[in-house]
């Protein structure tokens, strides 16, 4: 848990503290706290609280302690660390991670770097020989309907998407009016978006379209592409849509490491969109600026942006607002209003979802014909009493994988690609290309996520690797060991298809991986697609907090490496089979033994940690997961009622 506190807190607006909570889990935090205070009911009567809501907010929170103002005595806690607002400068992330801050200034000499890194959190391969590479594309319709039949050069470090979008910061007024306000100086001296450049804006709430509207900016940002495409989960979550259909041709024929600039708050990999390698998080007027100019590798302090239609550069000073005209126009255009007349409204209005039809009933109506909810099989095979901890033999290696797996590698929430098990599945019960939707639209069924799980196109797992060249192909691969022994004979398929043939011949699956395994969203499927597949136990060298929990939570057993141990180390190439002797009486992070077996029947043992840390994390793994618990337990209280 993280408290901010300190003089610099009274300088802070609400929205501005609301951005940086909303950030906890990219921080390591399960949540960002600031204490209620002036401010804080200003805001409140500002949003059209009651008076009575207000007084009763205030009252609670200073009879309770929780009212701050700046000579409130220091709280104690257990580690402080101190950040003198002076001192922050504008900055972006990226490539892969949110946690990857890069100063602006850097940005270009840090795109250079990355370019040829080799592969991986803040790498992305390109051969030093290739990072020139252009390929010259014809524009169309769908891309730029004002250039039609003009050429542009597509290379490494074009930026294809720059949008306005997520829940971060798209209800914050002061980089909304600046955004805003950017285009408007941009679209005054006569700039547009760069052509090859897929532009968006997804305001926060329906208040920002009011205040943008009522600020005479909407026109501004319509004007050089940023038009409003919906509310709520767009380009943040992989919803951005198809690119125009030359812009993705030409980055598959140069084999390009092209960019995409976002507002959002998680840019992992293939999360923006699959034929992306590099994404950027930056504030919103950022966005607008670098869609003006078109790519990544800028200088933005000492290079221009582009050009006006006459050939003038234009540097990102002349379209950048001032704080006071910020602050004069959000004076002038946000309301106290606005959020009275939206928020009365806000179960009402949308006339489309007030008539979806609902049916009453006291059990949820499954129908088999639903490609969106599914009555999901975590409950099948679930004896009265607790199985207790099962004994994991002769298990196979589903996936071996390097450090900073997320849980967008697990359980990706982007598109979903025709010819994936997914996408065969939704084409199977009639479900058009253009109608697959997402994985994170489809979280309602588990056919599609359990086919989804490892799916991310950007994962690598050294079981699917070359024996020979070691290299190791993109996206959701495996090798099946029901069809061959080893890393030359065992074919390599899909994670899905291989899963299910173990499934059928009753063989366990183990996941081995490197550090910080589960990081990035706390997305639960990343653990039920998990469980789904037949994984017994994951072996990782650390694991991130919440997915570790939300294994246990599944009944997946989360072991760590010890000694400074990992799989490189103990020699594991994925072809062994893995014996997890359990020791009879277990407590919370006690050791386990790990008995793993090659192909040719030499074999030998490590010990981890089991990281079942609690002893209730125990007593739910003892009946396969939280879910059966909390059954169990409602069961016995009926027993006892009855």
């Amino acid at each position: 848990f993280v408290e901010f506190y300190g003089p610099g807190l009274a300088e802070l607006s609400v929205p501005d503290r609301a951005t940086i909570a909303n950030m906890a889990p990219e921080y390591g935090a399960t949540c960002g706290f600031f204490p209620i205070d002036a401010k804080t009911i200003e805001y409140f009567r500002f949003t059209a609280k009651t008076e009575e809501e207000v007084a009763l907010t205030e009252a609670w929170a200073k009879a309770s302690g929780f009212f701050w103002t700046p000579n409130a005595p220091e709280p104690e806690f257990g580690a402080v660390l101190e950040l003198d607002l002076g001192s922050v400068k504008p900055c972006v992330s990226g490539p892969k991670r949110p946690q990857d801050r890069i100063e602006l200034a850097d940005l270009h000499k840090a795109w250079e770097t990355m370019l040829t890194a080799p592969v991986g959190p803040k790498g992305l391969g390109v051969n030093a020989d290739k990072v020139d590479a252009c390929v010259e594309i014809t524009h169309t319709e769908e891309s730029h309907p004002a250039s039609v039949g003009q050429k542009s050069d597509l290379c490494h470090g074009s930026i294809v998407i720059a949008a306005i979008t997520s829940c971060t910061n798209t209800s914050n007024p002061d980089v909304l009016i600046a955004a805003g306000l950017v285009a408007r100086k941009a679209r005054a001296l006569g700039l547009n978006r760069k052509p090859w450049v897929k532009t968006s804006l997804a305001p926060g709430s329906k208040v920002v379209t009011e205040y943008l509207d009522k600020a005479d900016l909407t026109d501004d940002l319509n004007a050089v592409g940023f038009n409003t495409v919906g509310y709520g989960c767009t380009t943040c979550i992989g919803n951005s849509g198809p690119l125009p259909t030359e812009i993705e041709s030409g980055i598959k024929e140069g084999d390009l490491a092209v960019a995409s600039i976002l507002s959002g708050n998680r840019n992992f990999e293939g999360r923006i969109h699959p034929a992306i390698r590099a994404n950027f998080l930056a504030s919103p007027p950022l966005v607008v600026a670098y869609a003006m100019a078109g790519r990544i590798d800028l200088d933005v302090y000492n290079e221009p942006l582009c050009q006006t239609p006459d050939g003038k550069d234009v540097y990102l000073k002349d379209i950048w607002p001032t704080n006071d005209e910020i602050d004069a126009l959000k004076a002038k255009a946000v309301t106290t209003e606005q959020f009275e007349a939206k928020y009365s409204a806000v179960y009402t209005e949308n006339e489309t979802w007030n008539k979806v039809p609902v049916s009453k009933s006291e059990l949820f109506p499954w129908e088999d014909s639903s490609t969106y909810i599914q009555n999901p099989p975590f409950f099948e095979g679930m004896t009265e009493d607790a199985p207790g901890f099962q004994t994991i033999t002769d298990a196979r290696v589903l996936c071996l994988v390097g450090d900073s797996v997320t849980t967008d590698h697990i359980s990706p929430a982007g598109r979903i690609e025709p010819e994936t098990p997914a996408g065969q599945y939704l084409i199977g019960h009639g479900v058009a290309v253009n109608d697959f939707n997402s994985y994170g639209s489809r979280r309602g069924n588990d056919r599609v996520m359990t086919r989804g799980t490892f799916a991310n196109v950007r994962v690598k797992n050294k079981v699917a690797a070359d024996p020979k060249t070691g290299e190791q192909p993109e996206g959701g691969w495996t090798r099946n060991f029901t069809k061959g022994n080893d890393l030359s004979s065992a074919p390599v398929e899909y994670i899905f298809d291989a899963a299910m043939d173990y499934k059928k011949a009753g063989t366990q699956l183990v996941v081995i991986a490197g550090k910080d395994y589960g990081m990035g969203s706390s997305r639960d499927w990343a653990a039920k697609g998990t469980m789904l597949l037949g994984v017994k136990a994951v072996i990782a060298e650390s694991f991130e907090r919440i997915h570790r929990s939300n294994l246990v939570f599944m009944g997946v057993l989360p072991l760590v490496f010890k000694d400074g141990q990992n799989a490189s180390s103990l020699g594991i190439e994925g072809d062994e089979t893995f014996d997890i002797l359990m020791p009879g009486a277990i407590e919370p992070r006690c050791d386990v033994r790990v008995k793993v077996t090659r192909p040719d029947g030499t074999s030998f043992e490590f010990v981890t940690m089991c990281r079942v840390d609690t002893p209730v994390e125990i007593e739910y793994f003892k009946n396969g997961g939280i879910l059966q618990t909390v059954i169990r337990k409602k069961l016995n209280e009926s027993k006892q009622l009855a």
